[in-house]
């Protein structure tokens, strides 16, 4: 693990240590989803002797990254997934599970850059900045036209310290009250920053600043940029997710005892004497039920929602009203082209951009990605890809492929002239809602049946952690409470400073936050 942290400044959280007895027996798990969380835990319990069974409803590993074929018009074969991710170099437990299959993790490749582009004509780019804080944003702000000097100076200056006075989980309850909208306009940015910089990193948690917690948003700017050395540099698979990152890590988990099981619905999970639970799925083969020790619910939000309601004496009363009101974000839509010209030559690999009535980034996958480089060769065209992160509820999923389409076109004006070889569009709505005030709702790692945890991108972890991060990391706190119950040391979990870097600036917001003041948004 050692070997992926470069921040000097990271943290470790120690591995707890054994609590209960070891069984007489070898412990048997069942973990439902066979996504990043899923994984994360399976390897984690494997790693201890412990037996390990995933559930996945799907014909793949992966969840949100994974990947599947389909035939283009032209007769090729190509590999859909759910769109662009970025591996940042400050997932340090995401990375951890992608070395257990890849140990070089030579399927990575880094993209140095991430330009965006907004409707007006604005652009920023976070290449050559400082990587250590507050540095970089002391050069990003004197550097960038997103931060015109004479607006500098109507700056709340105390609202926007509390960027930098960030603590997990106490910046929750000083502003989780707020949306990332009302932050905003407390600190009095510039507005072209808001546009631009600000609402796009919103955006990335697939809903729009008014229906984002502020404090989910200052954790956001703290782990990417604010509190990590790492910085905005990031990674991106060489070749399609399947190839690149699932195989070899299910080949692996494989060889260490780990069973999958692909294609299985749970239909219910019921408790079972003295403890653990016999879980209940259909397959291609029928319906099964197996006894397990313990059993981890790694699934999206609305997987989770599902399964609980299917199993009713699993938790409490509070514990299920918990899990039934979940939030689920809005709906995304990722719309990939294969289009007969080649995009011009100096398009980046990703392009995020901002002021548009729904396009949120667009990617080129031959920069990048093997596949698409094959195809862009041979046909002398382009694959790219587009994403609208947060579209309203309801809508109609054609007349919102048309329009990111034509948005498209106002960004790179040369796709007007190019033919549209094939296309393949995913419109879907599983990702986790963070409201404002939403914070004390969400589901911990643990329940109230000690044998049952919850992992995933959506659960509550008190570390500044997000997104395909959240889910490894509380995958591997999932694996640990059920590995401290059975007598066995579980394992050290690794994050960005769990508080602001530089002492004498916290000091300095503590000092212009009024005691017991919390931040509101009427007092712009």
């Amino acid at each position: 693990m050692s070997g992926d942290v470069h921040d000097p400044a990271a943290e470790a959280l120690p591995a707890p240590e054994p609590v209960g007895p070891r069984p007489e027996h070898t412990p048997r798990v069942a973990v439902v989803g066979g996504g990043i969380a899923g994984l994360a835990t399976a390897r984690a319990l494997t790693e201890r002797g412990i037996e390990v069974t995933v559930l996945e409803r799907e014909e793949g590993l992966g969840g949100r990254l994974r990947g599947w074929e389909t035939t283009l018009a032209d007769g090729s074969t190509a590999t859909m997934s759910r769109g662009f991710h970025a591996f940042f170099r400050q997932y340090y437990n995401l990375r951890a599970l992608l070395r257990h299959g890849d140990p070089e993790l030579s399927a990575l490749v880094p993209l140095t850059d991430y330009p965006l582009v907004h409707a007006s004509g604005a652009a920023d780019r976070f290449s050559g900045l400082p990587s250590t804080p507050p540095w970089n944003a002391a050069v990003l702000a004197a550097t960038s036209r997103s931060f015109p000097v004479q607006e500098l100076a109507g700056v709340n200056l105390p609202a926007a310290l509390q960027l930098l006075d960030v603590d997990v989980p106490g910046v929750y309850e000083r502003l989780d009250h707020l949306s990332a909208r009302d932050l905003l306009e407390v600190t009095r940015f510039p507005r072209s920053a808001r546009h631009l910089a600000f609402e796009v990193f919103s955006r990335s948690f697939f809903a729009s600043p008014e229906r984002l917690s502020a404090a989910e948003m200052a954790v956001m700017f703290h782990i990417y940029f604010l509190g990590s050395s790492e910085g905005l540099v990031f990674d991106v698979p060489r070749a399609p997710f399947p190839r690149a990152l699932w195989n070899p890590l299910a080949e692996r988990l494989c060889a260490d005892g780990v069973v999958f099981r692909y294609g299985a619905r749970v239909e219910g999970i019921a408790p079972a004497a003295p403890a653990g639970a016999t879980v209940t799925w259909t397959d291609q083969g029928g319906e099964r039920g197996e006894r397990f020790d313990g059993v981890v619910l790694a699934t999206d939000p609305g997987g989770l929602r599902e399964v609980v309601a299917r199993s009713p004496e699993l938790g409490d009363g509070s514990w299920r009203r918990r899990v039934a009101a979940l939030p689920s974000a809005p709906p995304f839509l990722v719309s990939r082209y294969w289009s007969d010209r080649p995009v011009r030559a100096h398009r980046q690999a990703f392009l995020g951009t901002a002021g548009h009535p729904t396009l949120d980034n667009v990617s080129v996958l031959e920069r990048y990605e093997d596949q698409a480089a094959d195809w862009a060769r041979r046909t002398g065209g382009s694959v790219v890809e587009l994403h609208a992160y947060a579209l309203p509820e309801g809508c109609d999923p054609a007349a919102e492929q048309v329009s990111l389409w034509k948005q498209a076109l106002a960004v790179y004006p040369e796709l007007r002239e190019a033919g549209v070889v094939d296309a393949r569009h995913e419109l879907r709505q599983d990702c986790p809602l963070f409201p404002p005030g939403g914070h004390t709702e969400r589901c911990a790692v643990t329940t109230p049946d000690p044998w049952l945890v919850v992992a995933g991108d959506h659960v509550r972890v008190d570390l500044p952690v997000a997104l395909m991060e959240r889910a490894a990391t509380s995958g591997v706190l999932a694996a640990n409470a059920l590995l401290t119950r059975w007598g066995r040391r579980g394992h050290t979990v690794w994050s960005v400073p769990r508080r602001g870097r530089f002492a004498p600036l916290r000091a300095l917001a503590r000092s212009l936050r009024q005691p017991g003041h919390r931040p509101d948004a009427r007092s712009r």
